[in-house]
């Protein structure tokens, strides 16, 4: 009978987690839309500073004083030089990722940001010379078709947002390949949560001088806009706060759940969001961009089974 009841409390504890998660990511995603387009505050390099300081803050906390994982220390300067490099192709990801919000409806966002594993898998070749097996290779071909078709079916195409938002999915799967090369060695390596620790200081040393030379007097106009509307406040708060969340809620479920469940979450999770955008904000769809989007994600899934069973 207690095994019974561990079990129940165990899946209830997954079913919260994997809640979070998605809450979390979709949150901060309708969020940045809504802040950066229906709300009028045009500010996206100084919008993802407000996030990474956040996670530099609540980082400190969850690792410092809650221990929620053991602190991990950077052990010599050259661990430290590949952590900001992480860092810069971070805030590009991330930058390029809430530029491109201002421009295009989050269901096209999306169906862009599935073409991450194609990126992945030219970046692992490019730079390490890794070839995967030829079915891999032709698993991507719906990836990218998808998304081509979803584009010319795009009733609110951008061609700026869309240059941005490859420019951030790039900059993602980059990341991961570059993380794998330069943290590779056992003494190097960080789990998530503690990379975000010092990833995030970094970032926002990188950021600051960005936010002031290219969107100039940002702190003025947002406390100006403050003054007409407080709210704005608490949702830069509350957005910022997600922002760590997506972080935490990710790392979790990586740490509760498979590998295998962690795929078809993802895979989900993106239908999820662009689904809940389309009610929220209206945006007209076409049947050509659902079409592709929906071959875009099939790809992904037949790409991650053609991976699971060449890893075997």
């Amino acid at each position: 009978m207690s095994a019974i009841k561990s079990t129940q409390s165990s899946n209830l504890f997954t079913v919260g987690l994997v809640s979070a998660w998605y809450s979390s990511n979709i949150g901060v995603l309708l969020l940045n839309k809504y802040l950066l387009s229906n709300h009028g505050f045009k500010y996206p390099i100084f919008l993802t500073m407000c996030h990474m300081s956040s996670c530099a803050l609540l980082s400190y906390i969850a690792i410092a004083w809650m221990k929620i994982v053991p602190l991990q220390t950077i052990r010599s300067r050259a661990q430290f030089v590949k952590i900001s490099a992480l860092s810069l192709i971070f805030c590009a990801s991330v930058v390029s990722g809430n530029i491109s919000l201002r421009y295009l409806p989050v269901s096209f966002n999306q169906a862009v940001g599935a073409t991450t594993p194609f990126f992945t898998a030219v970046f692992a070749y490019l730079m390490t010379l890794k070839r995967e097996a030829w079915l891999t290779y032709i698993t991507l071909i719906p990836v990218v078709t998808g998304v081509v078709i979803a584009s010319g079916g795009e009733p609110s195409f951008n061609l700026f947002g869309f240059i941005m938002c490859v420019g951030a999915t790039a900059a993602r799967a980059l990341k991961t390949v570059v993380q794998g090369i330069l943290l590779s060695s056992e003494g190097e390596k960080l789990n998530s949560m503690n990379l975000l620790l010092y990833m995030a200081p970094i970032a926002v040393i990188l950021l600051l001088p960005a936010t002031m030379f290219m969107e100039e007097n940002v702190v003025g106009i947002t406390i100006a806009l403050t003054r007409q509307d407080f709210g704005i406040v608490w949702l830069l708060i509350f957005n910022s706060s997600l922002a760590y969340f997506v972080n935490l809620t990710n790392f979790l479920v990586t740490k509760h759940t498979s590998a295998l469940t962690l795929q078809v979450l993802g895979n989900a999770k993106g239908a999820v969001a662009v689904v809940v955008s389309i009610l929220i904000f209206r945006n007209p769809v076409s049947v050509t961009g659902m079409a592709g989007y929906t071959l875009t994600v099939l790809g992904v899934i037949l790409y991650g089974e053609v991976k699971k069973c060449s890893s075997k």
